[in-house]
């Protein structure tokens, strides 16, 4: 988590010409995938998008088991990009 906050910070950092650059204020249907929780990207998603990563903690499995739980696959996350892409 330590590694992400540097990472959100950094770019928080940077001037606004930078930030539009690379997130367009155009662009208000966003999809972030996260393998850890998501608290951290709804700011960068906005109201429009949407998230596929973990909301709770605990879970013990085998790897693969567990990214297909939190919904970490090519199918759930067409989805997710599809039902915030649907007019």
């Amino acid at each position: 988590m330590w590694f992400l906050c540097r990472l959100r910070d950094t770019f928080d950092a940077q001037d606004a010409a930078y930030k539009e650059s690379v997130l367009p204020s155009s662009v208000t249907k966003r999809v972030a995938i996260e393998a850890a929780h998501t608290d951290y990207w709804y700011k960068y998603v906005g109201f429009e998008g949407a998230m596929v990563g973990m909301t709770t903690f605990g879970e013990s499995a085998p790897g693969g088991d567990l990214l297909k739980h939190f919904g970490f696959t090519v199918d759930n996350v067409v989805a997710t990009a599809e039902k915030i892409l649907a007019v």
